[in-house]
């Protein structure tokens, strides 16, 4: 098996025109970013006219619960498998269906956007605390083609998650799969002048793209927040589009 982290060949191979990709934007780093505005919409001549009545005498809440539901129970019929992990309590459901990606992220945080990351949700309070999906055009056809869990995750924690004035620190990566799918997920230390940040990640590749999802928080939050950052590595699936 060929050595991501040995190879520059291979690591060009990966990122087929190292010159064109960016590098992860200050926002990742804790840097403030612009919201998105989105908004929930509901197509009022769905309902009779007595269940419209009822509609308008609901409050803001309900609409927005209603709202929620209607989307979970689109993709329960879509994509059965994943109605459980779309239901944990705590959390909300993203998905990108063009992309072939989802994923959960704790209740709260806000869409953002970050220029080269395809979807951004982070907190409004802690800006460490963040989940980020990036993709990049790969001829390879599975994560192992690249190295073993700990080659690649070593290599893309370096030259792509931290900038190079970070210290980073490997603490673990492992390999498993899902509906046929390996995923390589992560974890890492990486540690600024004024903060150090407790960092997980997933990696997945299919649909012609290396898939990377990365979430974390201030090392001074991470045993409180850690087993909400692994709920959202655990939950990232890809399906075939």
């Amino acid at each position: 098996m060929a050595s991501l982290k040995n190879s520059p060949a291979l690591y060009k191979g990966l990122f087929f025109n190292v010159s064109s990709c960016k590098q992860v934007p200050a926002c990742i780093h804790g840097n403030s970013c612009r919201k998105t505005n989105y908004s929930l919409q509901l197509r009022a001549e769905a309902f009779t006219s007595t269940q419209q009545d009822k509609f308008l005498e609901t409050s803001r809440r309900c609409v927005l619960s209603l709202g929620a539901m209607v989307t979970c129970i689109s993709f329960w019929q879509a994509n059965p498998a994943s109605f459980a992990a779309d239901a944990k309590k705590g959390f909300q459901f993203a998905s990108d269906k063009n992309n072939g990606y989802s994923f959960l992220y704790p209740f709260g945080w806000q869409e953002v956007v970050v220029q080269g990351q395809d979807k951004v949700f982070k907190d409004v309070i802690e800006p460490l605390e963040i989940v980020s999906v990036n993709m990049v055009p790969t001829i390879k056809q599975d994560v192992r083609e690249l190295g073993s869990p700990k080659e690649v995750a070593d290599v893309l924690i370096k030259k792509v998650l931290a900038p190079p004035s970070q210290k980073t620190k490997l603490v673990e990566a492992s390999e498993h799969d899902v509906d046929g799918k390996v995923y390589y997920t992560f974890e890492f230390i990486a540690q600024a002048p004024n903060f150090t940040r407790h960092a997980l990640g997933s990696i997945v590749i299919g649909n012609g793209k290396f898939y990377t999802l990365t979430t974390g928080a201030n090392e001074r939050r991470w045993e409180k927040m850690k087993d909400k950052l692994h709920t959202v590595v655990e939950s990232f699936k890809i399906v075939s589009v």
